[in-house]
């Protein structure tokens, strides 16, 4: 008797398309990342983007619908779980009677604002200055050299305060100041790495073949050099953070009453003296949770993106 269904063969089942093959491997690889990290800065995201429904009050501590909040008797509140804490302030008060966990949400939307802004500026100008350096060579590869040789010998924070004393502190000028100072290390690798591409047969016979240097490098370097110019944005994203946070603080940043962590810090050293560690604890362990966040998933996208060191 014959059966009614056929024992498919491994050449047919091979020639069948891998429905979801693609979401399988993504999510594979991220269930093997480091989960709180991706985590922390999945809420980071979050809260920034959906600060404006989740934060209780406003920033600035003046709404009519809430007059209790920016009140000088409501200033220096400690959190509501300990003496003289209110319940309507979570993470307790500041000097002037801002909601201390209001400003840190919205601060979360300053930080990232400004650091992935300023990590994709320093990575096009770096990438794109290392692409020319290392494919056309010459003249251009020492000029271009030895400026980011000099640019590596300024200290970075240094220089950006430098750079942030000299024009009007803003959101957008911190953006530019900090991908200006930071390109430095994009240019470094993705020139190495590019002179090695050009000399692979690939490059060579688009060279043959008529293919302008212009198309060769948007072609065929730019899409093998962007997993290396993406690991060093996961890399880099901690360190722009602190530097942000580091001009806020020092009162050339993010100028204040925007709620910038960074400002927050400068603010609460007046109420470490009083007491009133809330106002320093809460934005330090952000900032904290944040760089370790981006500085742990950075470290394994690296070791993901590597064959080599993934085998170890």
């Amino acid at each position: 008797m014959e059966t009614s269904h056929a024992i498919a063969s491994p050449e047919a089942f091979l020639s069948q398309p891998a429905a979801l093959s693609w979401w399988r491997r993504i999510s594979s690889k991220m269930l093997g990342g480091p989960m709180i990290a991706l985590g922390i800065l999945g809420t980071l995201v979050f809260v920034a983007v959906f600060a404006d429904f989740l934060a209780p009050y406003p920033y600035n501590g003046t709404s009519r619908y809430t007059p209790e909040v920016g009140e000088l008797r409501n200033k220096y509140l400690p959190p509501m779980w300990q003496a003289r804490g209110k319940s309507q302030f979570i993470l307790g008060t500041d000097q002037q009677g801002r909601d201390i966990l209001t400003r840190l949400i919205y601060g979360s939307r300053i930080s990232l604002k400004v650091a992935v802004a300023a990590v994709i500026v320093s990575g096009i100008i770096g990438t794109s200055l290392g692409i020319l350096s290392g494919y056309i060579g010459g003249w251009v590869d020492q000029v271009v050299m030895r400026i980011t040789d000099s640019w590596l010998a300024l200290p970075p924070v240094t220089f950006a305060i430098l750079l942030a004393a000299v024009v009007k502190p803003n959101e957008w000028n911190i953006v530019i100041i900090l991908g200006v100072v930071y390109w430095t290390r994009y240019a470094r690798v993705i020139r190495g790495e590019v002179l090695s591409l050009k000399e692979r047969d690939y490059v060579r016979l688009a060279v043959v073949a008529g293919c302008s240097q212009l198309r060769i490098m948007w072609t065929h370097l730019l899409p093998n050099i962007a997993n290396s110019a993406v690991v060093l944005a996961t890399l880099q994203l901690g360190v722009v953070v602190i530097a942000e946070a580091t001009l806020s603080f020092l009162g050339v940043g993010v100028p204040s009453p925007q709620p910038a962590w960074g400002v927050m810090l400068n603010d609460g050293r007046a109420g470490l003296m009083t007491g009133s560690w809330w106002l320093s604890v809460f934005p330090g362990l952000s900032i904290m949770l944040v760089v370790l966040a981006a500085s742990s998933l950075g470290d394994w996208f690296r070791v993901w993106s590597d064959p080599q060191l993934r085998q170890l």
